[in-house]
């Protein structure tokens, strides 16, 4: 079980209000933890992770961990650090983006000591006497207060009155959870303060904290993992896929990965950051992440297997054991054509580019024009990358 100061210090930015917070957790009253997830997406990646390994410590201490799906608030979509008004999302695509967000929490979560619920359980139920209630417990200059709303108006940008909802529509499902403590990314601070301030106004019993979790770069070290930028790690991505990526972040990312992404003692990444100030080489560290990343969402067995894997591969320049076979219907194609279409790179452009830079191999010799043609009526290995490997023949008779 983590300890007080391990909830309260670790992958933690803003703890509001901390002595508060922590008179709480020394009473050992059992809390409402809440995390509202809106089902914009459909797939879940170690961003996402960063603050439900932190609903998992709650779990552990034997708190109530509540994931809230925002089906509701969806259709308006948060505006947080959002430069343009949001296109509302259908039904159809909600219930869609909904459907695996709860398997893919449960990678990280308890399932089964998982209280869920889904905010249309008092939306739905509200008529037009109902909003206007909830929206006079808040003012516009309050509104106006947030950083990206003060940003548009100061650009002569657009604001939905959806939008200056939202908030106050966050803060409500706090009401209704009667929720001790609230989660979520530094972005989500503004929403979760109106959440306290509502649980005020309504006269809750309790008045929820708030922490917030910083945001994580992705595989580049500079951007916000996302899955738009194609810098993320999927949850539910394959154990080598995980590793290789893994592999791929900066040095000077090691550490944070660590204390974000793992349920590693602190003891033992004081030491790796010890162990990396004293000279260990990086791609040594690094290869404890990606078995401890793997065997958290897939299993031990699955961790050494792709660990397995990547040394045949990069250290002795092998062959992975399966590589997927595709059969295409034409005989001779251009090779920027080739990794393009069969999707190996996402454009022609990325392909030439990936071509220039000695980045693709042809039956494991390198590619050294964009003017080669192929002949594939021959099985023909292609590798693209350090990863990424395909095997093409033509189909035609």
């Amino acid at each position: 079980m983590p300890d007080i100061d391990t909830i309260l210090n670790r992958g933690t930015v803003d703890v509001i209000v901390r002595d508060e917070l922590k008179r709480k957790l020394e009473s050992g009253k059992k809390l409402r933890i809440k995390l509202g997830i809106d089902p914009t997406g459909s797939e879940l990646h170690a961003g996402h992770a960063v603050v439900l390994k932190k609903l998992r410590e709650f779990q552990d201490r034997g708190d109530t961990v509540i994931l809230l799906i925002g089906d509701y608030t969806a259709k308006i979509g948060d505006p947080s650090g959002k430069s343009e008004t949001r296109v509302m999302l259908s039904d159809e695509e909600i219930q869609k983006n909904m459907e695996d967000y709860i398997e893919q929490a449960s990678i990280i979560l308890n399932i089964k000591k998982l209280e869920i619920r889904h905010n249309s359980e008092w939306f739905g139920k509200m008529n037009m006497s109902d909003v206007l209630e909830l929206a006079s417990k808040k003012t516009v200059n309050q509104m106006l207060q947030r950083e990206d709303f003060r940003n548009r108006m100061k650009n002569d940008q657009d604001i939905s009155v959806t939008e200056l909802l939202y908030p106050i529509m966050q803060g409500y499902d706090s009401v209704m959870l009667e929720s001790d403590v609230e989660i979520g990314g530094t972005d989500q601070l503004f929403n979760m303060l109106v959440g306290r301030d509502l649980q005020k106004k309504y006269g809750c019993e309790t008045i929820q904290n708030i922490i917030t979790t910083p945001i994580l770069e992705g595989l580049d070290g500079v951007e916000k993992m996302s899955k738009t930028l194609n810098n993320y790690i999927g949850l539910t991505e394959t154990p080598k896929e995980i590793y290789g990526k893994t592999m791929s972040i900066p040095d000077e990312m090691i550490v944070k990965y660590f204390e974000l992404t793992t349920m590693l003692p602190d003891k033992e990444i004081k030491n790796i950051e010890k162990a990396l100030k004293e000279g260990e080489n990086p791609r040594n560290i690094k290869m404890r992440l990606a078995r401890e990343l793997v065997a958290f969402y897939h299993n031990e067995e699955a961790s050494e297997k792709a660990e397995q894997e990547f040394i045949k591969i990069f250290s002795k320049k092998g062959l992975p054991e399966e590589i997927e076979l595709k059969k295409l219907s034409g005989k001779k194609y251009n090779i920027i054509e080739l990794i393009s279409e069969t999707g190996l790179c996402a454009s022609k452009s990325d392909a030439r580019r990936l071509v220039q830079g000695g980045g693709v191999k042809v039956n494991e010799e390198k590619v050294t024009t964009i003017e080669q043609e192929l002949d594939i009526t021959k099985e023909t290995l292609l590798q693209v990358g350090k990863r990424k490997f395909l095997k093409v023949i033509c189909n035609a008779k």
